[in-house]
């Protein structure tokens, strides 16, 4: 590094810490700590080694860069400003202000350059092995003409004491995700003080341990070593790598290396003495023209330089490979509704039988059309009937396989997912059990946020999962899942609707889906859709005779509950069964269609759900459930035990029955 490159790299690193001070400032709230500290890390990245054009930000082969430690998103946003991305010094500006371009922490559909959402602390890291698993996998289906390069993580003191960082580093050092570099802000300080009064880990071995290359960077705010160690990452052939930065949380404020400068603006005078500490003597928001036409004539015109080569690369390349190349562009940005015309599954072949194994077939069904379906479940495989037949594992051997064993590891199972889908190009399923959503769901809510179309199976769904006993019986996940927002959650009542909820679920390509599988047999019904009426999220199973007395809302092996006790009481009641799949589409149909199914008359209807009552209220005035823990015995005994037989409703629907014309 020539005496002109290291001024520059001087003055420019000293730009970037200036801008996060004055904005953090400006908002009067942000975390100055990391973005001060690790600003030389972001910096030597973006100039010396990051692959992107801020022309054309969703360029598919660009480095990807995530930001686990999201707090610190206004390092990001500067840098992203002077990398010429659309963020201007106005954006800059109004961090933190509603509706800017440079919120809280990093929102993809919000601001150029961002390849994650991030900010809940490791689950950036989990993005991350996802990106970089989907980069392998479509590199090996397409060739590197089409995918080749790199993923880029940084992640701070908290990221690595979050339980699923432990979760990604292990899978990731399994898969030898060797074109995976992790940046590790080594600050050892978190908000509530020194790290060392929570946490004493050698993370050198625990990364060592793991699979991964270690290189450690004694000095963070050295440009030159931090760029050294890149170069030998780089290089790597096998094993994901990680690059450990000491460096000092707050650098150059009056508390710096402390927890007081983690969350907090430094203000007018510290802010100014702390850019006086860096020989950057400048009003607020000043970017020197000289590091404008560095990072230019680097970054920028690197990154326009790498994708005409591409580009160029890509032509030639589809002289001998048109198909492969059309189906690779058409897949990457996650909508498969073009392959969704094959024939229809044979219902024949979805005979009576549990949702999970019906699920099993229509997987494969869809696996057939969709050459870039991929997924798996978190060690339950045989049991949530997630494997694709005559298709192998996905592995660092086989990164042509389409099932994935991720291993006891639920929560980075659905985030390494949202990785993937943040890469663009496959499609992808997590199963598990319903109970067990519980790991993951802060996974689902990240889905959602960004607008993934994630699929989760959710198999075991009820108290019928019998002598496992109450750990594993769900009563209130149904009810959380639901409450999440832009996510569709459906409950089949029997194999047709299970066909229905997978088509709807890969049609999108907006939202994450949880289909909720059961364990039991369930008949397939007369009446029920395999498509439409899922689609519309309720409809008429069974109508009435004449005007109906009671309608019976169910979902999932409820409905069949409904039907059993509409027979029981045919000679004493007109009752209409509706079975309603999915909440969410429901609720988005029209005033009309909803009281065409349900009818006017909120009195008359009663829910019928083998779980928590909590928010059926809007749909029924009576709600029949369970709202309180299982019990370990065999299904059908603990079934009889919570009051949860035909018999059981047919006494409570008389009893709903009498209190309305007691009322009247």
């Amino acid at each position: 590094m020539n005496l002109r490159e290291k001024k520059i790299d001087v003055l420019g690193v000293a730009t970037l810490r200036s801008l996060c001070i004055d904005g953090i400032n400006k908002a009067k709230s942000g975390h100055p700590g990391t973005a001060l500290g690790a600003a030389p890390i972001v910096y030597t990245l973006y100039k010396y080694y990051l692959n992107a054009n801020p022309k054309n930000p969703s360029w598919r082969n660009r480095d990807r860069f995530v930001l686990s430690a999201g707090h610190a998103s206004m390092l990001l946003y500067a840098m992203l400003h002077l990398a010429q991305y659309d963020v201007t010094i106005d954006d800059l500006k109004n961090f933190r202000q509603l509706d800017s371009k440079t919120p809280g922490h990093p929102e993809i559909h919000v601001t150029s350059g961002v390849d994650a959402s991030s900010g809940p602390l490791g689950q950036g890291i989990a993005e991350a092995v996802g990106i970089a698993m989907a980069e392998a996998k479509l590199r090996k289906m397409y060739g590197s003409e089409v995918y080749d390069h790199y993923t880029y993580c940084l992640c701070g003191d908290g990221c690595l004491e979050e339980g699923i960082s432990q979760e990604a580093l292990t899978y990731a050092g399994f898969m030898k995700l060797n074109k995976l570099i992790l940046f590790y802000d080594s600050n050892s300080v978190t908000l509530d003080g020194p790290l060392a009064q929570s946490d004493n880990t050698d993370v050198k071995d625990r990364f060592l341990s793991a699979g991964w290359d270690v290189i450690y960077v004694k000095d963070g705010n050295s440009v030159k070593d931090i760029k050294k160690a890149i170069k030998i990452a780089k290089e790597s052939v096998e094993n994901p790598t990680v690059i450990i930065c000491d460096t000092i949380i707050g650098y150059g404020s009056k508390n710096q290396g402390t927890s007081k400068v983690h969350g907090a603006p430094l203000g007018e005078e510290d802010g100014k003495n702390t850019k006086l500490s860096y020989g950057f003597d400048h009003e607020e928001f000043f970017v020197p023209e000289e590091v404008k036409e560095d990072l230019i004539a680097t970054f920028v015109n690197r990154g326009i330089t790498k994708e005409k080569e591409y580009n160029e690369r890509l032509k030639e390349y589809s002289l001998t490979n048109k198909e492969l190349v059309e189906q690779a562009l058409a897949l990457e940005n996650n909508d498969v509704s073009s392959l969704l015309v094959g024939e229809n599954l044979e219902f024949k072949d979805l005979k009576e039988d549990s949702t999970r194994k019906g699920s099993q077939k229509v997987l494969n069904h869809f696996s057939k059309m969709l050459p870039n379906f991929v997924g798996g479940s978190a060690d339950v495989a045989a049991s949530v009937m997630t494997s694709l037949d005559n298709q192998v594992n996905f592995t660092s051997e086989h990164l042509e396989g389409k099932n994935i064993n991720w291993g006891i590891r639920e929560f980075l199972m659905a985030a390494a997912s949202n990785g993937m889908l943040l890469h663009g190009g496959l499609r992808t399923y997590a199963g598990c059990f319903l109970v067990f959503s519980d790991y993951l769901k802060p996974a689902i809510r990240m889905s959602a946020l960004m607008e993934l179309p994630q699929i989760y199976l959710f198999s075991h769904d009820s108290l019928m999962v019998g002598e496992d006993g109450p750990t594993h019986q769900p009563i209130e996940q149904l009810a959380m899942l639901r409450s999440i927002p832009n996510t569709l959650v459906f409950r089949p009542c029997d194999n047709k609707e299970v066909f229905a909820s997978y088509k709807i679920a890969l049609e999108s390509t907006k939202s994450p889906s949880c289909i909720i599988l059961s364990r039991q047999n369930l008949p397939i019904l007369e009446n029920s859709s395999s498509y439409e009426g899922v689609k519309n999220g309720a409809y008429i199973v069974s109508k009435e005779e004449k005007e109906p007395d009671i309608v019976l809302i169910g979902t999932g092996s409820e409905v069949s509950l409904c039907l059993e006790a509409k027979e029981l009481l045919k000679d004493e009641l007109d009752i209409r069964v509706v079975s309603m799949p999915c909440f969410e589409l429901f609720d988005s149909t029209s005033k009309e269609y909803k009281e065409s199914v349900l009818t006017k008359f909120y009195n008359r209807r009663i829910s019928v759900e083998m779980a928590s009552t909590f928010g059926w209220g809007k749909y029924a005035r009576f709600n029949f459930g369970v709202d309180r823990f299982g019990a370990s015995g065999k299904a059908s005994d603990v079934v009889k035990k919570y009051h949860f037989t035909a018999n059981d409703l047919k006494e409570y629907i008389l009893s709903c029955v009498k209190e309305l014309k007691e009322e009247n």
